[in-house]
């Protein structure tokens, strides 16, 4: 099966290559980048030097193709995608252009209109432990927010088992890496700025928290993200409370019975140990998201984790988990990477 990637430059479409070289049933067929038509791959991308020798076309150059992936800046898809859309029967669209179902919501959290309205409902949710089912007979596939697809996976068990107090507020700290600036150099990103830094950027009013309303129907769930001394990763620290009586055994029954069967997510909850909870370090380069959970039964309190590498599972990772899902491959296929140890 051949696949493209229109917009291949950036990390996220860079990590979409890399997976699909190694991808038994791919053949990555072309990629394109505006700005470095004619370069190798591997001049833009070090680490697929010795993997491939295509080079950057221009997206006019694109033939037809089985899957494409797009990986453009957000905003561009939805001006292109009549155009996309008839390069290939299926299509995967990493930006946010697509995973807002209500035009209002959409207006609300990105300040402008949809351009291509009419695509809204014909996209599925790009995160796969949400919308499997659906993905198996869908030609499009949204792209997933990082920090939502931390905050996602960590509330989920909560949401699913009814154990959360709607009356109390949900607040979500998410600490970051460098990566998910994306490779657009500037000076929070300029190397003096940026370095020991820890830097809140994001305190109220993140985009990200329409996505955690709209897939979870949370009302009451607030995001802030602060970026940390990192390149890869994410790690969302959610601060909730649960219903009079909530114990540690509901909260285990609620994790095991919503992951049990999940590929890529790990409960990590230990009583001992440097990794005794979620650590989105040994994760870098991987599609797992590590979640735990602590609860104070005195005062209904809980706090529940997850870690993902926001390159992977916030992003390409989940793209080809959609892609083999869609495509009837085995839904690990390409995705097996554990991450690094020590790293």
């Amino acid at each position: 099966m051949k696949a493209s990637i229109i917009g291949g430059s950036g990390y996220a479409g860079g990590e979409v290559a890399r997976l699909l070289l190694a991808h038994p049933n791919v053949e990555l067929a072309q990629v394109t980048s505006e700005s470095h038509v004619g370069e190798y791959l591997y001049n833009v991308h070090p680490n697929l030097r010795g993997h491939t020798k295509l080079q950057f076309t221009t997206p006019d150059q694109i033939a037809p193709c089985d899957v494409l992936f797009v990986a453009l800046p957000h905003g561009e898809a939805q001006k292109r995608i009549d155009a996309l859309s008839a390069l290939a029967p299926r299509l995967v669209d990493l930006s946010a252009d697509f995973r807002l179902r209500d035009l209002a919501a959409y207006k609300k959290w990105y300040g402008e209109e949809h351009r291509a309205p009419n695509w809204i409902g014909k996209f599925v949710y790009g995160l796969p432990e949400l919308h499997r089912a659906e993905m198996k007979s869908a030609s499009y596939i949204s792209g997933v927010g990082c920090n939502a697809t931390a905050t996602n996976l960590a509330l989920l068990p909560l949401v699913r088992a009814d154990l959360l107090d709607a009356s109390r507020p949900i607040i979500v700290d998410i600490k970051v890496g460098s990566s998910e600036g994306g490779n657009s150099p500037s000076l929070a990103s300029h190397h003096p700025e940026r370095s020991g830094s820890v830097r809140t950027f994001s305190a109220v009013g993140h985009r990200h928290t329409g996505e955690v309303e709209q897939e979870l129907g949370l009302t009451n769930v607030h995001l802030s993200i602060t970026s940390i001394e990192m390149v890869r990763g994410v790690l969302a620290t959610a601060h909730c409370f649960l219903k009079a009586g909530a114990t540690e055994k509901d909260l285990w029954r609620a994790y095991r019975s919503t992951y049990k069967d999940e590929p890529f997510v790990r409960i990590v909850k230990d009583k001992t140990g440097i990794y005794r909870y979620p650590e989105p370090k040994i994760l870098a380069g991987s599609n797992y998201a590590d979640v735990g959970f602590e609860i104070d039964e005195a005062t209904g309190r809980a706090v529940s984790l997850c870690a993902i590498d926001n390159l992977m599972k916030g992003a390409a990772g989940s793209a080809v988990q959609a892609m083999n899902l869609m495509c009837g491959f085995a839904e690990r296929a390409g995705l097996e990477f554990a991450g690094l140890h020590p790293i």
